[in-house]
């Protein structure tokens, strides 16, 4: 049995790997092609509606709304939805900020699901969670790893409320033959520069519903139709509007994206069938009838310590994380967890218009807060080669052996 590194062994790897080079000659020309046009703003151009065509052709739908950011992708959602204040909108308790941000400036209040085996809202919990109160479901694809979207629809179906896929993490992210962000109500997208496509920072929300897309292009645009005559501003919206200089970009990625997302889906795999055997490692799971797309590669560190497996992984010059992002959101989100949002009030959380008062604090989510402690996570990309998915797998196998026994 090899010595671990981390006890003075020789590592796995001493070589770094091979960065992400998301960006190409096209997207060079077409942002030149932006720039020589003399016109970068969204509005007067080009190139945001030809992204928005695009994007929702290639998800088989008819609107798309562009946005600045995979955050406003999420406002502009809520925003079209029109909730009232004090309304409930239930979501997963692994996120970023981005996904409870828009919840709260919506004046409603966030209900947080538990998760299962897939890392993914539990939809046994969603439907316990569900009140006279709930107004929608944001179901967070976590690590492009898709959600039990049926059982969720059929939630959603049953109890009349609208469901929002939150995609920001799962382009391209196929469910029973359908990709994710279609399925749903409404799918929300992130072009931040770690997504599958990028143009440093976006965001996209998709629909079939023309009344919804409809809201969705006025709130973007501060409720601002941009019809002849007098101005007029015709419900309460954020200026979140997607320059050309971004589209450009974007509209490059778009003819890169299923590539991206079938190597990252090949690499994931591929890791996955090599650490099967690794005692106390449960690799990255996969929903059944879903194609995992690996944003991120979280596995679950079950047999030792999460916290030094992690270490001794990176000993043997694998980089990776430990915990993902520590704490579920409701605790590390200090507008949550201290109950402080806008001044010095919690509004919305304050039972303001009837709202139920919720607490944030420990036990809310055992299931997440569990898994969230013995969750690795590995980076994979696409400019990844096979042999680096191997070394990978060997320092995971290397120190799982090594501290099993």
């Amino acid at each position: 049995m090899a010595t671990l590194a981390i006890n003075g062994g020789s590592p796995v790897r001493t070589r770094p790997f091979p960065p992400r080079r998301p960006f190409g000659e096209r997207e060079v020309e077409l942002a030149a092609q932006a720039i020589r046009s003399q016109n970068l703003f969204g509005p007067g151009g080009t190139m945001v509606p030809e992204l928005e065509r695009r994007f929702a052709a290639l998800y088989g739908l008819s609107h798309a709304t562009a946005s600045t950011s995979g955050t406003a992708a999420i406002h502009v959602a809520l925003g079209a939805l029109n909730p009232e204040p004090g309304d409930e909108i239930i979501t997963a308790p692994i996120t970023d900020a981005g996904t409870v941000a828009p919840i709260l400036f919506q004046n409603c209040v966030p209900v947080f699901a538990d998760i299962d085996d897939t890392f993914n809202i539990d939809p046994r919990d969603v439907e316990a969670k569900i009140t006279p109160r709930t107004r929608a479901i944001i179901a967070v694809h976590l690590f492009g790893n898709p959600c039990d979207l049926d059982a969720l629809a059929a939630i959603a179906r049953r109890h009349g409320v609208t469901l929002i896929e939150d995609c920001c993490q799962a382009h391209l992210t196929d469910y029973k033959g359908r990709p994710c962000g279609s399925i749903g109500d409404i799918g929300c997208f992130s072009l931040q520069q770690s997504k599958h496509m990028t143009c440093g920072d976006g965001g996209l929300t998709v629909t079939r519903d023309a009344a919804l897309a409809e809201r969705m292009a006025l709130f973007r645009d501060k409720g601002w139709p941009r019809k002849p005559g007098a101005r007029g501003y015709v419900l309460l919206g954020l200026n979140y509007r997607m320059t050309e200089l971004q589209a450009a970009v974007a509209l490059a990625q778009l003819d890169k994206v299923a590539e991206v997302v079938r190597r990252r889906n090949e690499l994931g795999d591929r890791l996955s069938a090599l650490i099967s055997s690794a005692p106390g490692i449960i690799p990255a799971p996969v929903t059944p009838g879903g194609r995992h797309t690996y944003w991120s590669y979280g596995l679950r560190c079950v047999g030792h310590d999460p916290v030094r497996f992690a270490a001794a992984l990176r000993a043997e010059g694998i980089p990776c994380g430990q915990g993902y992002i520590g704490k579920p959101i409701y605790l590390c989100m200090e507008p949550l967890a201290a109950r402080r949002t806008f001044g010095t009030s919690s509004h919305p959380l304050d039972s303001c218009h009837g709202a139920r008062r919720l607490d944030y604090a420990e036990g809310m989510c055992p299931r997440t807060e569990a898994i969230l402690r013995e969750m690795i996570t590995l980076g994979i990309h696409e400019h990844l080669a096979d042999a680096d998915i191997a070394d990978m797998a060997a320092g995971i196998n290397k120190v799982a052996a090594g501290l099993h026994d």
